[in-house]
């Protein structure tokens, strides 16, 4: 028996470090993937072989144990996971292929654990639904890698559906659809190559500060929620309990929450334009507020505020390096490509990776016999 899984990117339209917050995010998956074909081991190892690392390494189920090059930890989390939760495992041999851009804001780590958890649960013949997976990509991120994150990523991951996007409420997991497709502009990503990692950045760092918001709001009011849904007039009349960081940090969550449910509705009226124009205000916050833009992404955006054929653009994902995500007019595409391309490696020395993607649908497998 073989079993052969395709696991999804994202890419999120709006609402940024608002999931972790209990706030909205307006995510969509992409139709680029990474493909797992896993299949019966021909001996008491388990072997998995990544063709973009060009790597491979073998473990035994039973001593599973995290090892020191950190994308085989995705693989070794996920298998803890299944082992914590009593199951007993048959030994595989997993091929892993991607042409998901690695490190560049697009969760290539979550499609990792959520394409290879579905490939365990199907060939192990076990009873997992998307929401488990979505529980899954938590534990291993949280309690074996160390990534204090929210459900967005895996959650977009698993229930992606072609031409529309994900209204997700991080703070219940309730969601609507929101269809998302025109004829007149795409969606086009831009790689600064700038490499980060968001596990030694300030993103935990960032989370811990809004911890800290969101304690002294539920103190001062004798309320239990989550900071995103706090009102900027509450936040602003406990402004003297925080430093100037963490009222800035709690200031851009509440505000970046609030447009994602108003682009939400423009796009349900089609308002491409309107739309856009909310992508800047959150990139301005993300760069100004929250402070996990950086010099390359800054660029990007600014440079595209005076083209009428780019609709809207913002820097996208954890931060501090990655991609920038942009809307634009499709007759225009491949010259803005050019443009920004040959513009930003004159004033970085930096090629520039352009990424044309779609929305698509979420993790699908297959089974052969």
């Amino acid at each position: 028996m073989k079993i052969k899984v395709e696991a999804p990117g994202r890419v999120n339209l709006i609402g940024e470090h608002t999931d972790y917050n209990g706030g909205y995010v307006l995510p969509g998956a992409i139709n680029k993937k990474i493909t797992f074909d896993i299949s019966k081991s021909s001996s008491n190892n388990c072997e998995v072989f990544s063709e973009s690392f060009n790597d491979s390494f073998f473990f035994k189920l039973k001593n599973i144990k995290k090892s020191k090059t950190h994308w085989q930890n995705y693989i070794l989390g996920s298998i803890d996971f299944f082992k914590l939760n009593g199951h007993k495992l048959k030994e595989f041999r997993c091929n892993i292929n991607s042409n998901l851009p690695i490190g560049s804001g697009i969760s290539s780590s979550s499609a990792l654990i959520s394409g290879f958890s579905r490939a365990i649960i199907e060939y192990n013949n076990l009873k997992y639904d998307k929401i488990d997976i979505v529980k899954i990509v938590s534990y291993v991120e949280s309690k074996f890698i160390g990534l204090n994150g929210g459900i967005m990523d895996q959650f977009t991951i698993n229930y992606g559906k072609k031409d529309h996007l994900i209204l997700l409420n991080c703070t219940n997991s309730n969601y609507n659809y929101i269809k998302f497709k025109s004829d007149l502009y795409t969606i086009l990503l831009l790689n600064t190559n700038v490499k980060h990692s968001l596990i030694d950045s300030a993103y935990n760092l960032r989370v811990k500060e809004c911890k800290t918001a969101e304690k002294i709001l539920n103190i001062h009011y004798n309320e239990i929620r989550r900071l995103a849904n706090y009102s900027s007039d509450k936040l602003y009349r406990v402004k003297n309990k925080l430093n100037s960081k963490i009222y800035n940090r709690a200031n851009f969550v509440i505000h970046e929450n609030k447009r994602t449910l108003n682009a939400a509705d423009l796009l349900k009226k089609s308002k491409f334009k309107e739309f856009g124009k909310l992508m800047y205000k959150s990139h301005e916050g993300l760069k100004n507020l929250y402070e996990v833009s950086c010099p390359e992404l800054d660029f990007i955006v600014d440079f595209t505020k005076d083209l009428k054929y780019v609709c809207g653009s913002r820097m996208m994902g954890g931060g501090f390096g990655g991609c920038t995500i942009n809307l634009v007019e499709k007759k225009h595409l491949n010259s803005f490509i050019k443009l920004i391309s040959k513009n930003y490696s004159e004033n970085f020395n930096k090629k520039l990776s352009s990424i044309k993607v779609c929305i698509g649908d979420g993790v699908s497998w297959r089974r052969f016999t």
